[in-house]
């Protein structure tokens, strides 16, 4: 089966992380003839297999504006007809809105996949998002989601939406007896720190750190604007020592294997898959209850904390008790493990073949 994911580009992030992911699992089966499409040519941040073909589309700078530039490209690149797939699989609204009008134009069978919540607008494109949403999505084969909170509402839409939960890109540990650092971890583009609730992090943690000299909190990401206007804050409460932006890191698992406690800060999200990831690596996860995602993943009290969304004094309060509390952390810790199997690699992976196999044999 001949299969394109189209994608902005591979620099990082979420959706990216779950393109490469699924692209490397899909390729194990020989019989899957694998691209990935982009319209950025900027540096690939996650490694594909050598069987699958890489296309950067030519950008066209005499049209100025993006999204007619890749509506141009994505037509000028499947006017052969031997580079058409059987099915393109697309993520994010823009990116979904492109591929599926040019999919129906050529007759391919389409999967548009959005990673966020139908309440979530990227700025400056509100209405080009609620036209894609209302109008749009309705001529995809299907439309997957990432939880169950957003399918009544592309319903009354007459979209074809199934939930696919993100993978767990990591294997969960068996052995999990080792010394963690007393390290609380954060993951996310810095540049997105509103989204990701780094601003809120580090005032709500400050007082925490101050307490607790022996104890530190990481953030993994990249962002140069970002780690600017965060490390403003980090000078405003002087916790220079005690705060750390690490960068863009190859190696999460590593870090996360090391750390003991991983905290979700954000104001929205997905799935959140650095949630899962965490969890999979025996970290004592703590997260806001935002919309959407950490409640498909977090039971109260059975696998992590969930904290009331953006309660920054409750979040204070379940931080502390997870830093005083070591038995807590390892019980949380030791079912945080047991509790994602169902987001296991292989087993999303086939839930992408068979979806594959059900549209082409509609």
């Amino acid at each position: 089966m001949k299969i394109d994911f189209i994608v902005s580009s591979l620099g990082g992030g979420g959706a990216e992380r779950v393109v490469a992911l699924m692209v490397n699992s899909l390729a194990k089966n020989k019989a899957n003839e694998i691209s990935v499409i982009t319209w950025f040519g900027v540096k690939d941040k996650y490694e594909l297999n050598p069987s699958i073909k890489r296309v950067v589309l030519n950008q066209n700078r005499g049209i100025p504006s993006h999204t007619l530039r890749s509506i141009f490209n994505l037509f000028k690149y499947y006017r052969s007809k031997e580079k058409r797939p059987d099915i393109i699989v697309s993520l994010i609204t823009l990116t979904n809105l492109i591929a599926i009008l040019v999919a129906k134009f050529y007759q391919i069978r389409i999967i548009a996949q959005e990673h966020n919540s139908h309440l979530r607008y990227m700025k400056g494109r509100e209405w080009i998002s609620k036209f894609t949403k209302k109008y749009v999505y309705k001529r995809a084969d299907v439309l997957t989601v990432l939880t169950v909170f957003d399918i009544e509402y592309y319903k009354k839409y007459g979209v074809n939406v199934r939930v696919m939960p993100n993978p767990c890109s990591f294997k969960s540990l068996t052995e999990n007896m080792h010394n963690r650092d007393k390290t609380i971890l954060a993951v996310g583009n810095l540049n997105r720190y509103h989204h990701k609730g780094f601003d809120n992090l580090i005032n709500l943690i400050a007082p925490i750190l101050q307490n607790n000299l022996d104890w530190n909190l990481k953030i993994a990401g990249a962002g140069n604007d970002g780690m600017r206007y965060l490390n403003n804050l980090v000078d405003k409460h002087n916790l220079n020592s005690q705060i750390v932006f690490t960068g863009f890191v190859n190696n999460i698992s590593d870090l996360m294997y090391q750390s003991s406690i991983f905290i979700l800060s954000s104001r929205f999200e997905g799935l959140p898959m650095v949630l899962l990831e965490a969890m999979s690596q025996g970290m004592t996860c703590i997260s806001f209850d935002c919309k959407t995602g950490p409640s498909d993943i977090i039971k109260d009290n059975v696998n992590g904390l969930l904290i009331k969304d953006q309660d920054l004094k409750e979040m204070q309060l379940g931080l502390n008790k997870l830093i005083k509390n070591e038995q807590l952390r390892k019980r949380l810790s030791s079912n945080a493990i047991k509790s994602i199997e169902n987001f296991d690699i292989e087993v999303i992976t086939e839930q992408y073949e068979s979806l594959f196999n059900e549209i082409i044999e509609y």
